[in-house]
């Protein structure tokens, strides 16, 4: 932590340089562009994988297992409102969920950790990934090669619900999976006053919706969300409409939930129809996995994170988020944990205003650092 703060003002430099000029998914160049000068700058050679991925490789001078830790790159299509000094110099784009924060705490570790790689047992990969945000960059990244050779796996969000300067782990299921869907319902139009002529798509649609949305319910003990975000039908208040559609995203975790609220939407969407005299077509799109967290990593982290910052300032999380993030791939592959560094920001991620402190990247930093330690120097 000591040595963290010393390179405090070197981060905070990186943080702004990266807050100034944020970009989208899958067009971070300038971003891995400075990536990988600072990387290189340190002796730390880097790789290019996709376009804008980066992987940097730190060797110890002592054998040992392969860590990788991960940081997300890409910003969102927002206007920011901070008002800070360092405020994005790209209109219409900024960092609101943090990314800078992870990008400048991941190379504060590869700092850190450079510095002892005569005492370093083992290799560090430092995985910079694009697209997080959109359609994800995770599993692009691990079928590009990004993960051979690696024994396990670690990476970390900023919260806004932990003050700065604090950390907290969870155990198992972390993150949801997501899966998005929309629904086109066919039926048979005719006049208003002649409903037994006709087939009532919008009427199935809406009847569909309010089966689909309490679907949830049916998993007992598990934590589900299902949610539909847009609702279209019909062109005339006196016939019946012939087409509606809607959409939304299911949200579950655990491979189990999601596999049978899964299995329960589609015998839903056969129930319901049959029952109008409709039929529907499915487009079910599955997008991020989750995050469940490998117990014993998780351990290690805590333990790391109790030694560097204190008991006080360690935090297990009791509660899983319905919010996702496409880490869940590199965990599907490799053993590993994620956890939270407190932003110190009472705003939401994706809110305009959301800025993390100043502390958040430099705590960071010391927390990946000694995660890594430990595992590099633990027996496993």
């Amino acid at each position: 932590m000591r040595e963290a703060e010393a390179i405090s003002g070197e981060l905070d430099g990186l943080r702004r340089a990266f807050h100034m000029d944020p970009e989208l998914g899958n067009r971070e160049y300038h971003t891995a562009a400075r990536i990988e000068e600072t990387l290189n700058g340190w002796g730390i050679p880097t790789r290019r994988l996709l376009d804008t991925a980066v992987v940097g490789r730190l060797d110890g001078a002592l054998p040992g297992p392969t860590v990788a830790l991960r940081a997300d790159m890409d910003a969102l299509p927002l206007t920011e409102a901070t008002g800070a000094d360092f405020a994005s110099r790209n209109p219409g784009v900024m960092h609101a969920c943090g990314h800078d924060v992870h990008m400048t705490a991941a190379l504060g570790a590869a700092r850190l950790l450079s510095g002892h790689r005569q005492a370093l047992p083992g290799s560090v990969l430092f995985l910079f990934q694009p697209d997080e945000e959109g359609r994800g960059g995770a599993q692009r990244m691990i079928e590009a090669g990004a993960l051979e050779g690696v024994d396990a796996v670690f990476g970390a969000h900023v919260s806004p619900d932990l003050p700065a300067g604090h950390v907290g782990v969870r155990y198992g299921k972390f993150y949801a999976a997501s899966d998005t869907f929309k629904i086109v319902v066919n039926g048979l139009s005719a006049h208003g006053a002649e409903r037994e002529k006709g087939i009532d798509a919008l009427g199935a649609a809406a009847a569909l919706v309010g089966r689909l949305i309490d679907l949830p319910k049916r998993l007992p003990g598990e934590r589900a969300v299902l949610s539909v975000g847009s609702f279209h039908g019909g062109t005339a208040e006196n016939a019946l409409a012939d087409r509606a559609e809607f959409a939304g995203i299911i949200r579950t975790l655990g491979p189990a939930a999601r596999s049978e609220l899964k299995r329960l939407f589609r015998l839903a969407v056969a129930e319901v129809t049959a029952q109008w005299g409709a039929t529907a077509d499915v487009t079910l799109r599955e997008s991020y996995p989750g995050v469940v967290n490998d117990d014993a990593m998780t351990a290690l982290a805590e333990r790391a994170a109790r030694g560097l910052l204190g008991d006080e300032r360690v935090h297990v999380i009791d509660r899983p988020t319905m919010t996702t993030e496409d880490f869940g791939y590199f965990l599907m592959e490799k053993p590993g944990s994620f956890y939270h560094i407190g932003a110190g920001c009472p705003l939401p991620l994706h809110n305009t205003g959301f800025l993390p402190d100043e502390q958040a990247p430099v705590v960071a930093a010391a927390v990946h650092a000694a995660v890594i330690r430990e595992f590099l120097e633990s027996s496993w």
